[in-house]
C-alpha cells in the first residue's frame, strides 16, 4: 500500500510508549524504598509507577525487563495503562520477547476500559495484520473509539482510512475533518504532517465542501472542549 498510514503506524506504538511512560506515570511522592515497599504489598498504582521509574532510571538503574515485570503485576490487577505498557513492550520487545499476539491481548484490555491509546494501537495492530488477522474495518472501530477522545494519532489514522476507502466508504470531507482535528492536537513535525495531509484532501473539495467540514470541525471542538 501507499501513503502514509503503513510507515506512520509501525511508529506510534514507539511514540506512544515512550510518551505515555514520560507523562502519565505520576510523580513519586514518596522514597524509592517507600515506592518498592507499596508495589511489593500489591498496590497497583505503586507497580505502575515503580514500572515508570526502572523504564525511565528515575532513582534506580535503568531496567526494562524489571519496568515490564512491575507493569504486568499492575496489569493483572486491572490497571489500563499499565496494560498498553506491557502491551508496546511486547509490540517493540522491550523487557519482553517480542510477541505481537501478547501485545494486542493486553492493548485490548486497556482498549476495553476506554484508555485511548491502546484503543489506537489496537487499531494499529489489526491496520497492520500484526497479532490478529489484518481487518481494516476493525482497525476504523478502535481508531475512531480514540479518535472521539482526542486521540491525534488515531484522528490522523482515520482520516488515512477515509482518505484510501480502508474499512470504510472513501470519503474526502470526513478524511479532511479528521485531519483538521488531528492538526489541531500536534506540534512540530506530526502537526505538519497531519496538516499536509489535511490540505491533500482539501484538493478534493469543493469550497463550499470545506466551508461545511470546517464548521463541523468548529463544532466538535465546542463539544469536546476539555475545560
Amino acid at each position: 500500500m501507499n501513503g502514509e498510514s503503513p510507515r506512520l503506524s509501525r511508529l506510534f506504538p514507539l511514540v506512544l510508549f515512550l510518551l505515555a511512560t514520560a507523562l502519565a506515570c505520576p510523580a513519586f511522592s514518596a522514597d524509592i524504598n517507600t515506592l518498592l515497599m507499596r508495589a511489593g504489598g500489591g498496590d497497583a498504582k505503586a507497580q505502575y509507577s515503580l514500572g515508570g521509574a526502572y523504564f525511565k532510571g528515575k532513582n534506580v538503574p535503568q531496567n526494562h525487563a524489571e519496568a515490564m515485570k512491575w507493569f504486568r503485576k499492575a496489569a493483572e490487577q486491572g490497571h489500563a495503562k499499565a496494560q498498553f505498557l506491557l502491551g508496546v513492550g511486547y509490540y517493540k520487545g522491550m523487557g519482553v520477547q517480542q510477541n505481537h499476539s501478547e501485545a494486542v491481548k493486553w492493548y485490548r484490555k486497556s482498549a476495553e476500559q476506554g484508555y485511548a491509546h491502546a484503543q489506537c494501537n489496537l487499531g494499529v495492530a489489526y491496520h497492520d495484520g500484526l497479532g490478529v488477522p489484518q481487518d481494516y474495518a476493525e482497525a476504523v472501530r478502535w481508531y475512531r473509539k480514540a479518535a472521539e477522545q482526542g486521540d491525534a494519532y488515531a484522528q490522523t489514522n482515520l482520516g488515512n482510512a477515509y482518505k484510501k476507502g480502508n474499512g470504510v466508504p472513501q470519503d474526502y470531507e470526513l478524511a479532511y475533518f479528521w485531519y483538521s482535528l488531528s492538526a489541531s492536537n500536534r506540534k512540530g513535525e506530526d502537526h505538519d504532517r497531519s496538516a499536509k495531509a489535511r490540505d491533500e484532501s482539501a484538493m478534493k473539495l469543493t469550497p463550499d465542501q470545506i466551508g461545511k467540514v470546517q464548521q463541523m470541525t468548529r463544532e466538535w471542538a465546542a463539544k469536546h472542549h476539555k475545560k
